[in-house]
């Protein structure tokens, strides 16, 4: 069990701003290599309480040559995790586990992941009922496991699944 400290705040415009800051600095880093990069999480989504981190999705031309950009990413404050459990990914993150900010994902375009994210995110904001018993949940778990992120991550697992399998049919039916 991780100890560490599970935080749900009220949601702050100022997130999509810190967004907007970030992806200019990882555009930079990454260069012609980046294809897109997207606001993702709770924090993407107006009026969804969420931890304060921000959460960012790149999409890349290929995920083999985003090693070569640990170094850069390390010094703009990000610590590179590799795949950190997502085969096809690489994950940085930003801060300690007390004082993290920022979650950065990156994905090779056309991963499968990448859409799942988006969609999750799009039904969120088009669904505000739903975002809002996701945000129940979450402020719920958090208060239920202060200390124990995989505790309120596990939580929040059937959820977000039902909430995926609405998002899909919901994306599917909009094409």
């Amino acid at each position: 069990m991780t100890m560490r400290r599970v935080e749900v705040i009220p949601y702050d415009p100022a997130w999509a701003e810190t967004f907007a800051r970030e992806a200019d600095e990882i555009a930079g880093v990454f260069g012609p290599e980046a294809l897109a990069i997207h606001h993702i999480g709770s924090t993407s989504i107006p009026n969804l309480c969420a931890k304060p981190i921000v959460d960012v999705l790149v999409e890349v031309r290929d995920i083999e040559r985003v090693d070569d950009f640990d170094e850069e990413m390390t010094g703009h404050g990000y610590q590179p995790k590799g795949e950190f459990g997502i085969p096809g990914r690489r994950f940085f993150v930003k801060g300690g586990d007390a004082t993290r900010t920022h979650h950065v994902h990156v994905f090779q375009a056309g991963h499968p992941d990448v859409e799942r994210h988006l969609r999750f995110r799009d039904y969120l904001i088009s669904h505000p009922d739903e975002a809002r018993a996701y945000g129940r949940l979450k402020e719920e778990l958090a208060k239920k496991f202060p200390e124990d992120i995989e505790g309120y991550m596990a939580g929040k697992d059937g959820l977000i699944k039902e909430m995926d399998r609405k998002a899909e049919a919901w994306r599917a039916g909009r094409r």
